[in-house]
């Protein structure tokens, strides 16, 4: 997929290990490192904003597209896309980019991979940030709990089966994915420019599998969201009310699970770093370490 002259940063091909990520680099090399990670069905360019105003902020900013997705390596089996081989995926990137430790933020899917690394990894996070998506603790007493967010979950069945939801998802120039972004955001949150470049990166080969395969093997592995692992490195938790799949006290259960927590709402969808970007960089800068002088976005 070609980038445009106005994408923030420059492209760069990693070995992470276990696998070779596509990640748009920004900022001064030796600033402050902050790691981006997007969710579903994103890519890195759902972090434009923030990438931008954050590298001229001063960070060493790493926006990846995630295993599966866009232009990184997809690899075969559900297998492989269990939360701590997307875990060691960041930490692969960070050997790689010279980084013993980093600043994680995430959101939806990268913000659960920032959870399993401020718990199974806290000695290569900095601070952690997450926006709209829940502690994997959290998450799993809610589905075992709450039957409304289990109705609220219920897509998440839909992706299970092999090759079905790939061909659902595909039809219609992938006509159901731009209506996950488009029907679960305020209107004009998701401009038509915007929309044409996600559907180039689903039309990759292999990355509907790949994307899909983040919640088959979430299925498939569920005790991992029993796991209620204290996260002691500190924590920013955004969260836009408005969720139409993840239900306001999520935020506040996953807060919960954390010794040095903030917790910041936002009147916002599930979207809340497209929908409110310059209030997400400003808490993001207020926030993470080494921050330069307070500026205005």
């Amino acid at each position: 997929m070609s980038h445009t002259d106005s994408d923030p940063g420059e492209s760069a091909f990693v070995d992470a290990g276990a696998v070779t990520l596509h990640v748009r680099r920004a900022g001064p090399p030796d600033g402050p490192p902050v790691v981006l990670l997007h969710g579903f069905p994103e890519f890195w360019f759902g972090w434009r904003r923030q990438l931008r105003a954050l590298a001229e902020a001063g960070y060493r900013v790493l926006a990846p597209d995630q295993r599966g997705y866009n232009r990184s390596g997809k690899p075969r089996g559900v297998a492989a896309y269990g939360l701590d081989s997307l875990a060691r995926d960041v930490t692969g990137l960070l050997d790689s980019e010279g980084h013993e430790r980093a600043a994680i933020v995430g959101h939806d899917w990268g913000a659960v991979v920032g959870w399993w690394l401020g718990m199974a990894y806290p000695g290569r996070v900095e601070r952690l940030a997450v926006a709209n998506g829940p502690h994997p603790g959290a998450m799993g007493d809610a589905l075992l709990g709450s039957w409304r967010q289990r109705l609220r979950s219920v897509y998440t069945l839909a992706a299970q089966p092999p090759w079905l939801p790939e061909a659902a998802l595909r039809a219609r120039n992938y006509a159901l994915l731009t209506r996950v972004l488009t029907d679960t955001s305020r209107p004009g949150t998701f401009e038509e420019s915007a929309l044409e470049r996600y559907r180039r990166a689903w039309g990759r080969p292999g990355a509907l599998t790949g994307m899909l395969n983040w919640y088959r093997a979430a299925g498939r592995g569920f005790g991992t969201y029993r796991r209620h692992d204290r996260v002691t490195v500190p924590t920013l938790v955004l969260w836009g009310s408005d969720d139409s799949a993840l239900g306001p006290g999520l935020a506040d259960d996953s807060a919960a699970l954390c010794d040095d927590v903030r917790l910041r709402r936002f009147d916002a969808t599930h979207w809340v770093h497209h929908e409110r970007p310059d209030a997400v960089t400003e808490a993001l800068v207020g926030f993470l370490p080494g921050a330069p002088p307070s500026k205005s976005f």
